[in-house]
């Protein structure tokens, strides 16, 4: 039996397969909450101003955090 070095936190955390899983889930819910405002404004991207955008994408990655970090999905409930 070896002990090899850990390394480490940062390394450990951005290496890990929840974080890699939390990120596409990050990115996927910003996509769905800006295609969500587009869709829903009915008005041309032109029209859209950039700070609601901005929130749309910013709600989108929350929850997408949140699907992926809640007690739940972590059979914590």
């Amino acid at each position: 039996m070896e002990i090899e070095p850990e390394g480490s936190w940062l390394k450990r955390t951005i290496t890990s397969p929840h974080f890699k899983k939390t990120v596409i889930y990050i990115a996927i819910g910003a996509i769905a909450g800006f295609a969500f405002t587009y869709f829903s404004a009915g008005k041309p991207l032109s029209e859209i101003s950039n700070g609601e955008i901005f929130q749309s994408l910013i709600i989108g990655g929350f929850f997408g955090f949140f699907i992926t970090n809640s007690p739940c999905a972590r059979n914590k409930c």
